[in-house]
């Protein structure tokens, strides 16, 4: 079998890609948050992915590619309370376009495309193992992750916690905890929001801890390759490797892998910037799904 070297961002270097299993890789890529449209920035990382997966069966491995998809969080629920329809009816639109623009753009299918809603029990039992490890902490319903504990903490993104001030990009929500840079792992409920019954009473799962209970338990504790995009680097990525780490002592993830923004104008593309284009806009100018595969496949 040939060698692989792949560039981890974690060690910032390329480095030999040497799998758990000889000639087996498991592979996690972190999927859409299914309240609208997906972005053709969005649709570059999954075809990073895609071309990642393509390469290691191309080379003789056997692999395994989970993606999840977020279909329950801040943006989904306020989607669906103002469209008046449940969480399923609001994002399965969504799902079915996201898996059409997939196909349109000739991606491989993910092995597994585990939803968050039904998932809960698994993060729940995470959840629990966090708490008796003494790594998570209730408040009134809540459940945090206690950042302090975690000497490592920022190791991914090569943040200096430190230096983090409320209402930065560590998120502070609406609820008591002992420190502002400690992220919530159990969100008590609120009035009219969707909830499950928990060990903590009523209430729904925090973003982060859905994927790391989702691809330990289609991939494992540890497991090959984990991407995205860089932003999802930090808080995301680097609170999973924290709750998932704490809750098993062992290693998560052995390679991380990040795709960079498309870049419009000189700005990235995001919905906050209002410079986005769904593929169906590009479709609309002529453009065949190959030809854009093509294009955003240009730039490394």
């Amino acid at each position: 079998m040939s060698e692989l070297r792949l560039y981890n961002t974690m060690q910032r270097s390329v480095e030999a890609f040497d799998p758990l299993e000889p000639g087996r890789a498991s592979l996690y890529t972190c999927g859409p948050t299914v309240y609208g449209l997906a972005h053709i920035g969005n649709l570059r990382t999954f075809l990073f992915e895609d071309l990642l997966r393509r390469s290691l069966e191309f080379l003789g491995y056997d692999v395994t590619h989970v993606m999840n998809l977020t279909d329950v969080d801040d943006k989904v629920i306020r989607g669906a309370g103002e469209a008046g329809v449940s969480l399923d009816e609001f994002t399965q639109p969504f799902i079915d376009a996201f898996h059409h623009d997939l196909d349109t753009l000739h991606a491989l299918p993910a092995h597994e495309y585990p939803r968050a809603t039904r998932h809960v029990d698994e993060m729940i039992e995470l959840v629990e193992r966090l708490v008796e490890t003494g790594h998570a902490y209730e408040r009134d319903g809540s459940v945090f992750f206690r950042i302090a504990d975690d000497e490592d903490y920022g190791r991914l993104s090569r943040i200096d916690l430190s230096q983090v001030r409320q209402g930065e990009r560590v998120a502070s929500d609406d609820y008591e905890k002992e420190d502002v840079r400690d992220f919530v792992l159990w969100k008590g409920a609120k009035p009219d929001e969707p909830h499950w019954e928990s060990p903590w009473g009523p209430g729904r799962p925090g973003w982060h801890i859905e994927c790391s209970a989702m691809s330990m338990k289609y991939l494992g504790e540890t497991f090959d390759i984990h991407c995205g995009g860089v932003d999802n680097m930090f808080p995301h990525h680097e609170n999973e490797i924290a709750q998932a780490e704490g809750a098993t002592g062992t290693p998560f993830v052995k390679v991380w892998m990040h795709c960079d923004h498309l870049v419009v104008d000189g700005k990235k593309m995001a919905k906050s910037l209002g410079n986005c284009y769904t593929l169906r806009d590009i479709m609309e100018k002529g453009y065949t799904g190959r030809e854009i595969r093509y294009v955003l496949f240009s730039p490394h």
